[in-house]
């Protein structure tokens, strides 16, 4: 077995005690052991090194060329063993990385703005990159290392990633300032019969995230047209006859108008999730205390 194997590290902070001190007495009152437990490690370390170390002269212990030779080593060594144990330091101003967030154009536009507006003016080093809406690679990408935070939904996260609520949404039901529908109070009837516009962000198709809803009472809603993203939406309702249930978090907005109904699909939670590595990792600690303040800033009930 070789030397490295035997080698401890209290017998390297004792070599380098003794390398300051050159005293025995001195050596064990500093390390808090007895000046017997001393003697022992200096022996034990004179075998793995094959060397005396010291030379007793009176009081003193005297370093051979070899000691003296390792002391610099020694000395580096335990400086960097001191970095491994030591807690994480963190200070936002002078952090430097970059940070992969995955999310959707909803998130984007609801989180990010203030996210970003933090982030400059708190940790003005950190990069951000944001990745499109992750759902069937997340696990992958996350335990490669590719992406570090994913705001998302419940049911769009692996299992085995730990993750915390950030709010709970609710969808509004959204026309054109002009819409003919006007004051009256649509029921779930109405809604269905209405030509609707629906966000499908992963996959291409005339299905929406409410469609049980309507399903559960009997009915099917009039979908006419689907769209990858929430951000098109406004622009797409204010020209046409075509209503949509619209994330609260992104109103109001300026070209479409709130409809009165009778009752709304049930609210779903948003959350971001990190991978169980990342669990004490000090900048996904504060991005995600960040996000939390954005989202209690921004709780407004319409």
């Amino acid at each position: 077995m070789s030397g490295l194997h035997k080698l401890e590290v209290k017998q390297l902070r004792i070599l380098s005690e003794l390398l300051a001190l050159q005293n025995l007495s001195k050596v064990a009152h500093k390390v808090g052991l007895t000046q017997q437990a001393i003697s022992e490690q200096l022996k034990k370390l004179r075998d793995i090194l094959d060397d005396r170390l010291f030379v007793r002269q009176g009081n003193k212990m005297v370093p051979t060329p070899r000691a003296q030779a390792l002391e610099a080593p020694i000395a580096d060594v335990l400086i960097k063993l001191e970095d491994i144990v030591k807690p994480e330091h963190f200070e936002p101003a002078t952090y430097q990385g970059v940070f992969s967030i995955s999310a959707t154009d909803y998130t984007t536009q609801a989180l990010l703005p203030e996210l970003l507006s933090i982030v400059r003016a708190q940790a003005p080093q950190l990069k951000l990159i944001v990745q499109d809406f992750a759902t069937d690679n997340a696990s992958e990408l996350m335990s490669s290392a590719k992406l570090d935070l994913l705001i998302s939904f419940p049911d769009f996260i692996p299992d085995d990633l730990p993750y915390e609520l950030l709010f709970i949404e609710q969808h509004l039901c959204v026309a054109s300032k002009n819409t003919s529908l006007g004051q009256k109070v649509l029921s779930i009837s109405d809604i269905a019969k209405q030509p609707q516009l629906v966000v499908s962000p992963s996959r291409a198709n005339l299905k929406g995230s409410h469609d049980q809803w309507f399903a559960n009472v009997g009915l099917k809603r009039n979908i006419v047209m689907s769209v990858p993203n929430f951000s098109s939406v406004p622009d797409l309702l204010c020209s046409t006859d075509l209503i949509a249930f619209f994330p609260s978090k992104l109103l109001p907005n300026d070209k479409v108008s709130i409809l009165k109904v009778e009752d709304l699909p049930p609210p779903f939670e948003v959350i971001v999730a990190w991978h169980p590595r990342s669990n004490q990792s000090k900048i996904h600690q504060w991005i995600v205390e960040k996000l939390r303040f954005v989202c209690n800033k921004s709780n407004v009930e319409y």
